[in-house]
């Protein structure tokens, strides 16, 4: 029993994409499913399209106002109890910004930026009070330390009661906020339970008994039927079979995918994670009622129930708000230096054959939905094919002279700046693909079982397939299989960092244009 109770979970994650591996020589995935809705779950799936606010979010952003809040406190101390001059405020303002950083730094300690902890406000107050005192004591030290004149301690003591009563003020009107956001359904984090009977409903019960719990059980997938399986479990209607959920969760926002059966039901679990893994949520196993033990590191909870975190969802709250600015700057950027490129590109195209200078075509997006991706126009208008059944190939006759300039140099993928301004693409990402997509009359999909996994995340410009030689025609399974490979490694690995050497490495790959037709 030893030996089970030290067991590391990530050796049965591993174990789970190895033997997935086997079948299409990359990491699980399926595409997804064409199963239609029941009445019941379209109707479900109508009320959860609305997108809900990540907890993390409004955490951060409460975190960033109580700072901003006791900065401008600061320095409206220092102009009441100092003087107005630029040099003084511009000294209180440096103190009252490390007092303000301080202050987060403890209230983070302390919980203080917890949802639970902001939905009672005496509990919030008390804590971020005690914070706050201590930030007091520490900056009295500092003033001290400095021979500070009386002026100066007569700034702390006006910027520590402002500052406290602002902190009453704002914790009583956050648990206000948050008990109201959690009352209409905007601050929750959407559940799907996956299986049903006893277990799925020994886990209701569990999450139902947290006292301080934001997850919402949005319904219940489960392939058996009759005894085994109800219709209702713990007042939670079963909307339909797991095929059925992938439909579902690209319809909904979920969050969250709760995988309710134990732990050594091994094929079961892997058979669910190849044909879930594909959506861009979180995917958790509970062990609430699992009589394995592992490390205690290894799981993730809910209130006090316990998670084996499967899959997590890619590039999430912050993560994406940093990408989204580096999109926006790093695309505004490029269109200040290629605007010249453009133009000259949009003259020749409209003087060298009759049509429009921009070709728009349905492509692939997030979560598998479908988006309008702007291209400088390459082929001759009567040959256009917006289908993308039949690849471009090496001296294609329907492509015009000076759109076979454009599709070597990558030129003509330059309109899709404005993809990216618009939220429909990144800069950087899996290359979206045109929806109906093949190679030899096989859809990509029918290739590759984990091709539909490329779409956790806003497809890019660029990728790292086609920094690393994966660009152009798809014209065997080979290239598409490596293009998934690619794209799968950058979700799993992505970061800023990752996106700014791709930006870099992107020109330099541009001179192999061995397969750019």
């Amino acid at each position: 029993m030893k030996a089970l109770e030290t067991l590391d979970v990530a050796k049965l994650r591993q174990k789970l994409k190895e033997e997935a591996e086997q079948k299409t020589g990359g990491p699980p995935g399926s595409s997804p499913s064409a199963a239609g809705l029941s009445p019941l779950a379209a109707r479900v799936a109508e009320q959860l399209r609305r997108a809900n606010r990540s907890p993390s979010m409004i955490l951060g952003q409460f975190g960033l106002m109580e700072f901003s809040w006791l900065v401008a406190t600061s320095l409206l101390a220092g102009w009441l109890f100092v003087g107005s001059s630029s040099e003084s405020l511009l000294y209180q303002a440096g103190l009252g910004a490390l007092g303000a950083g301080i202050f987060l730094v403890f209230a983070q300690f302390a919980d203080s930026f917890q949802i639970h902890t902001l939905r009672r406000p005496k509990r919030s107050l008390k804590r971020a009070l005690s914070c706050w005192l201590l930030v007091v004591f520490l900056m009295l030290g500092v003033c001290l330390l400095r021979n500070a004149q009386l002026p100066t301690f007569y700034w702390l003591a006006g910027w520590a009661l402002m500052s406290a009563v602002l902190i009453v003020i704002e914790r009583y009107a956050m648990a206000l906020a948050i008990r109201n956001w959690t009352r209409n359904g905007i601050i929750e984090r959407r559940a799907v339970v996956v299986g049903g009977g006893e277990p799925a409903k020994q886990l209701i019960r569990a999450l139902e008994s947290q006292t301080d719990n934001d997850i919402r059980i949005c319904g219940i997938f489960d392939d058996r039927q009759g005894d085994r399986s109800p219709s209702i479990v713990a007042g939670y209607p079963k909307l339909g079979t797991v095929a059925e959920l992938v439909t579902f969760a690209r319809e909904t926002r979920i969050d969250m995918l709760i995988i309710a059966l134990p732990i050594t039901a091994e094929a079961r679990i892997l058979e669910l994670l190849k044909m879930l893994w594909v959506l861009p949520v979180d995917i958790r196993l509970a062990a609430h009622s699992n009589s394995l033990r592992f490390r205690p590191r290894a799981y993730s909870h809910i209130g006090d129930v316990p998670m084996l975190d499967l899959v997590d969802k890619p590039i999430r709250d912050w993560d994406s708000v940093a990408k989204r600015v580096f999109d926006i700057v790093f695309s505004l950027g490029a269109l200040a230096v290629f605007w010249p490129v453009m133009l000259l590109a949009a003259i020749a195209i409209k003087a060298t054959s009759k049509g429009p200078v921009l070709f728009v075509q349905k492509r692939h997006g997030f979560n598998n939905e479908v988006i309008k991706v702007l291209k400088f126009r390459s082929m001759y208008t009567e040959m256009s094919d917006p289908t993308a059944k039949l690849a471009v190939t090496k001296n294609d006759p329907r492509v015009t002279p000076i759109g076979r300039l454009l599709r070597k140099s990558s030129m003509d993928e330059l309109p899709q700046l404005f993809n990216v301004l618009r939220g429909d693409l990144s800069l950087v990402g899996p290359r979206p693909h045109a929806v109906q997509a093949q190679t030899r009359d096989r859809h990509y999909g029918d290739i590759v079982e984990s091709y539909f996994a490329r779409h956790r995340v806003k497809p890019g410009v660029t990728g790292w397939a086609q920094v690393k030689g994966w660009r152009g025609e798809v014209d065997t399974d080979e290239k598409i299989k490596g293009r998934t490979a690619c794209d799968l490694y950058y979700i799993e690995n992505w970061s800023l960092l990752l996106d700014l050497k791709i930006l870099v490495m992107t020109p330099i790959s541009l001179f192999n244009t061995e397969n750019a037709y």
